[in-house]
C-alpha cells in the first residue's frame, strides 16, 4: 500500500464518530488559538495608552514677567489634556501620591508651585531649571513606567522649548533697543565731527603762514650758515696758503744763493756730460735689447764646437792604433769646452730668465736718457730760469699774506650775523612746532571722531533689529534648533504586526505538537506488514502536513479578515508558511518516531530553545551568549526573519534562505523518520516493554 493511502486511512479515523471529529476540528483551530489570540491581545497597545489612568496634579500658581502674566503650567496641562495620551485624572497631590500607591493610577505627574517662576527665570540674570515631577510604581505595571518615560521626555522637551523662547526672545528685544540707541550715538558724532572739521581748518591755515615764515628763516640761517662755513674754509685754506708760500719763498730763497753761483759757472759743462750720460744710456739700452739673441746665439756656438772636439777626440784617440801622442792635451781641451759650454748656457738660461727684468731695466735706461737730453738743452741758461722762478715765488708769498688776512676780517663778520639768524629761525619754529602740534592734534582728533562715527554707524548696521515677526520666528528655531526626522522603511503599522512573525510559527509548531498526540508517526499496520521505511516515514507525515495546509489557512484568514494583519506579499507568505508547517511536521514527527513517549517533551525542549533564541521580540544580540551560539542553527530563527520580509516588506535573500534551511531540515528529519520506522520493524524487550509511557 502506498504512502498517500496509508496516509488517507489514518485521516478516516477521525470520521467514525462525534469524538474524533470534535477533536480533528480541534486540531485545525489549535494555531488559530495560539496565533490569533496572542496577536490580538499585542495587537496595538500604544494606541491605546489613553485607556490608561494617570493623575496629573497642577500646582502651579503662575509668575508675572514684565508686567505679562505667565501660567506655564496651566499651558503643560491644558496641551496634556487636549493630547489624550493618557487618561488623564486632575487630582491633589495627596490623592495622586496614594492612588499610584494602591493602582489606582499607574503614574502621577506634578507641575510644581513655583514652575512658572523658575520658567520665567530664563530670560533674567540668574536663570533656574523648571522641574516636572513624574511618579511611577512598577509594582503595578513595568512596561507602563516604560512607556511613560519616553512620553514625559517629549512634554520635558516641549517646557523647555518654552522657557527657552522666553529667553531668546528677551535677547532679540535687547538687540532692537542696542541698535537704536547705536544709531542715536552714531548721529552725534557725525555732529562732533563736523564742528572739529571747521576747527582743523583754522589750525591749517595758521600752520600754513608758519610755515612759509619758517622756510624764509631757515634758507636765511642757511645761507648765512654757509657763508660762515665757506669763509671759515676760506680763512683756515688761505692761512694755509699763506705759511705755505712764506715757507716756500723762504726756502727758494735759501736754494737760489747757494746754487745760482754753481749754474752760473759750470752751465755748459754740465750739459756736455748729460750729453754724454743720454749717449751711453741709448747704447746700453740697445745692447739689452739684443742680449737674449746674443747669449743663446753663443751657447749654441759653444755646445756645437764641444761637440765636435769631443767627437774629434773619440775618433783620433779611442779607436787608432796606436793612438795619437797629442791625445792627452786634446783630452784636456774636450774638458774645458764642455765646461765652456756650460757655462754659455747657464748664462743663456740666466738671460731668458730674467728677460722682465731687463726690459724693465730698457725702460729705465730709456727714462734716464730722456732725463739727460733735457737736462743738456736746459743746463747753459739754468741760472737765468732760476733768477725768474724766485721772483715769482716772492710775489706769491705777498699776495697770498693779503688774502689770508681778508679771509680773517670776512669771518669774523659773519659770525655775528650768523647768530642773528639762528635766533630768527628758532623763534619761528618754534612757532611753527605749536602750530603743527596743534594741526596734529585737530588731525587726529578729525580721524578719532570719524572712526567713531563710522564705528557706531557700522556697528549699528551690524546690531539685528527685530520686527515682531522676525524675532517670533528665530525665537521658535533658537528654542528648539535641531529635530528629529524619522524615516521608517518597510515601516510596520502596529505592534501585532511587529510580532507576527514570532506568533505565526509559534502557533504552527504547537499545531504540529498536538497533531502527533492524535496521529500515529510511524503507521503501525505498515511495520507489522514489512513496508519500504521510506513509505512508513511518508505515510506518517503526509496526514500532519495535510492538516497544518488547513490550520495555516484558517490562522491566516482570521489574522487578515478579522484582526486586520496586512501582508507585503500575501501569497508568498502563504507558500513559504505550507514550507514552514511541511518542515514543523517532518522535525516533530522524527522526535516522536524515534525518541517515542520522550520525543513529546523533547518536541517541547526544543519549541522552548527556539522561541528563546530566534530573535522574535528582541534583538538575538541583548540574549545571553548561549542562545547567541544557538540562533542560527534552529529552523525557527529562518522562519523569523523569512516572514518579516514577506509580511512588513523589503529584500527576499533571507526568505530564499530560510527556504532553503527549511526544505533540507524537511529532507533531514525524513530521512532519520525512516531510518527510525527501520528500527522499529525490528523487535526487542525494550519495545516490548518500555521504561516510560505516555
Amino acid at each position: 500500500m502506498r504512502s498517500p493511502k496509508l496516509a488517507a486511512l489514518e485521516l478516516k479515523r477521525f470520521g467514525r464518530g462525534k469524538l474524533p471529529r470534535a477533536a480533528l476540528a480541534a486540531l485545525l483551530l489549535l494555531p488559530l488559538l495560539y496565533g490569533a489570540l496572542y496577536l490580538w491581545s499585542f495587537w496595538d497597545p500604544y494606541g491605546k495608552l489613553d485607556k490608561i489612568p494617570v493623575a496629573l496634579v497642577n500646582a502651579d500658581t503662575g509668575a508675572t514677567v514684565k508686567g505679562d502674566r505667565l501660567t506655564a503650567g496651566d499651558d503643560i496641562s491644558g496641551k496634556l489634556l487636549d493630547s489624550k495620551t493618557f487618561d488623564w485624572h486632575r487630582t491633589s497631590a495627596a490623592e495622586a501620591r496614594k492612588g499610584v500607591a494602591n493602582g489606582t493610577y499607574y503614574l502621577s505627574l506634578t507641575v510644581p508651585s513655583d514652575f512658572s517662576r523658575q520658567i520665567a527665570t530664563s530670560s533674567g540674570k540668574s536663570p533656574e531649571t523648571g522641574a516636572l515631577k513624574v511618579r511611577t510604581n512598577d509594582a503595578n505595571n513595568y512596561i507602563v513606567g516604560q512607556i511613560s518615560r519616553s512620553v514625559f521626555s517629549e512634554v520635558r522637551a516641549a517646557a523647555s522649548t518654552k522657557a527657552s523662547r522666553g529667553f531668546y526672545d528677551n535677547i532679540f528685544i535687547s538687540f532692537a533697543d542696542i541698535h537704536g540707541e547705536t544709531e542715536k550715538a552714531a548721529k552725534s558724532a557725525d555732529k562732533l565731527g563736523k564742528g572739529i572739521g571747521k576747527a582743523k581748518k583754522g589750525a591749517d591755515d595758521l600752520a600754513k603762514g608758519l610755515a612759509k615764515a619758517k622756510k624764509g628763516s631757515r634758507d636765511l640761517k642757511s645761507g648765512l650758515g654757509t657763508l660762515y662755513q665757506g669763509s671759515g674754509t676760506l680763512k683756515t685754506g688761505a692761512g694755509g696758503v699763506a705759511d705755505g708760500t712764506q715757507s716756500l719763498s723762504d726756502k727758494v730763497n735759501d736754494v737760489a744763493a747757494k746754487v745760482r753761483p754753481f749754474l752760473k759757472e759750470h752751465g755748459k759743462e754740465i750739459g756736455d756730460v748729460s750729453q754724454l750720460v743720454a749717449d751711453a744710456s741709448q747704447k746700453a739700452s740697445d745692447s739689452l735689447d739684443t742680449l737674449p739673441e746674443t747669449t743663446a746665439t753663443a751657447a749654441t756656438r759653444a755646445r756645437k764646437a764641444s761637440d765636435g772636439l769631443a767627437a774629434d777626440y773619440r775618433t783620433r784617440c779611442e779607436g787608432a792604433v796606436p793612438p795619437d801622442p797629442d791625445c792627452p792635451a786634446l783630452k784636456k781641451s774636450v774638458a774645458a769646452a764642455d765646461t765652456a759650454a756650460d757655462v754659455a748656457e747657464d748664462v743663456n738660461k740666466l738671460v731668458q730668465d730674467h728677460t722682465t727684468q731687463l726690459d724693465a731695466l730698457g725702460g729705465h735706461l730709456d727714462d734716464l736718457h730722456d732725463q739727460a737730453l733735457w737736462l743738456a738743452r736746459n743746463a747753459p741758461h739754468l741760472g737765468t730760469d732760476l733768477d725768474t722762478a724766485v721772483r715769482k715765488v716772492n710775489a706769491l708769498n705777498s699776495g697770498a699774506q693779503k688774502v689770508a688776512k681778508g679771509a680773517g676780517t670776512l669771518h669774523t663778520g659773519l659770525s655775528t650775523a650768523k647768530t642773528g639768524a639762528s635766533d630768527l629761525d628758532s623763534g619761528v619754529g618754534k612757532a611753527r612746532g605749536g602750530a603743527d602740534t596743534l594741526g596734529g592734534g585737530m588731525f587726529r582728533l578729525v580721524d578719532g571722531s570719524g572712526k567713531l562715527s563710522g564705528g557706531l554707524h557700522d556697528g549699528a548696521d551690524t546690531i539685528p533689529d527685530y520686527g515682531k515677526q522676525d524675532r517670533d520666528a528665530r525665537t521658535e528655531v533658537m528654542a528648539d534648533p535641531v529635530r528629529l526626522v524619522n524615516q521608517a522603511l518597510h515601516k510596520a503599522p502596529n505592534y501585532g504586526t511587529g510580532f507576527a512573525p514570532y506568533f505565526i510559527p509559534l502557533s504552527l509548531w504547537v499545531g504540529a505538537m498536538v497533531a502527533y498526540m492524535l496521529i500515529q508517526p510511524l503507521n503501525k499496520r505498515a511495520l507489522a506488514v514489512g513496508a519500504s521505511s521510506w513509505r512508513i516515514a511518508f505515510a506518517g507525515w503526509l496526514p500532519v502536513a495535510a492538516i497544518g495546509v488547513f490550520q495555516t489557512l484558517a490562522l491566516m484568514a482570521v489574522l487578515h479578515w478579522a484582526i486586520g494583519l496586512q501582508m507585503a506579499r500575501a501569497a508568498g507568505t502563504l507558500g513559504f508558511l505550507m514550507l514552514v508547517t511541511a518542515c514543523f511536521a517532518a522535525i516533530v514527527q522524527w522526535l516522536n518516531a524515534r525518541f517515542g513517549p520522550a520525543g513529546r517533551i523533547l518536541v517541547l525542549a526544543l519549541l522552548m530553545l527556539q522561541l528563546t533564541s530566534a530573535g522574535g521580540t528582541y534583538p538575538v544580540q541583548t540574549s545571553p551568549r548561549f542562545f547567541n551560539a544557538i540562533h542560527p542553527f534552529l529552523p525557527m530563527t529562518y522562519v523569523v526573519d523569512g516572514l518579516r520580509r514577506l509580511i512588513t516588506g523589503g529584500g527576499l535573500g533571507p526568505v530564499w534562505l530560510a527556504c532553503g534551511v527549511l526544505l533540507g531540515f524537511s529532507v533531514a528529519a525524513l530521512a532519520l523518520t525512516a531510518w527510525s520506522a527501520r528500527r522499529r520493524q525490528v523487535w526487542s524487550v525494550d519495545r516490548l516493554h518500555p521504561e516510560l509511557s505516555l
